[in-house]
């Protein structure tokens, strides 16, 4: 029986192109007026449970409020990369010491509505933690359990009009919790990596 830390390892081994809000649409996305930019997020698992960190952001937000989220945000200047953006945002938004954090690899970046290149970071958090959402930013952080995330099968299309159009998007719905769009396209990658 494969660790966990196997088989995301195992995982980050499937080769994929990026993803985008824009995968079910009819027409081609947007030609970027600007470029695309960056940002990471942290698919962070609790090595001793496998349990996904989530957050449910903020309602005063500007991109995505009130929406089911991974940890992270825009890489600043001061980032070295989109890894340490994630790092960074995680320890801001949910109170995550990086030194408890084993990154294992990123997944292709996802192209946001919103205009950014989010890179999904796979990492095990390792010892005990007590996660303090930052009220400017997260509205409630909580946990979900690998079994859920990782099941293709607990995934399905939904979709609704946006801007004139109507937009397909992944949802993975547990419990009180929506999570959908660019997060629930994230993890759907993530589970279809791991059943390949």
């Amino acid at each position: 029986m494969a660790t966990l830390r196997e088989k995301l390892m195992q995982a980050l081994l499937v080769q994929t192109g990026p993803s985008s809000d824009y995968d079910f649409a009819s027409a081609p996305p947007p030609a970027a007026e600007t470029a695309l930019r960056p940002a990471g997020v942290l698919a962070g698992f609790d090595a001793s449970n496998g349990r996904l960190i989530l957050t449910k952001r903020a309602s005063s937000l500007r991109h995505h409020p009130g929406q089911i989220a991974l940890p992270g945000g825009k890489v600043d200047p001061d980032d070295r990369d989109e890894v340490a953006a994630a790092l960074r945002e995680a320890q801001e938004e949910v109170g995550l010491d990086p030194a408890q954090v084993e990154v294992l690899g990123t997944m292709p970046p996802h192209r946001t509505v919103t205009g950014f290149a989010m890179t999904p970071v796979l990492a095990l958090i390792h010892g005990p933690f007590t996660l303090t959402p930052e009220a400017n930013e997260v509205e409630e952080v909580f946990t979900v359990p690998f079994a859920h995330i990782t099941n293709p099968a607990n995934y399905r299309i939904e979709g609704r009009h946006w801007r004139g159009a109507r937009r397909d998007y992944y949802v993975a719905p547990w419990g009180p919790y929506y999570i959908w769009g660019a997060t629930a396209r994230v993890l759907h990658s993530l589970a279809t990596r791991l059943s390949a």
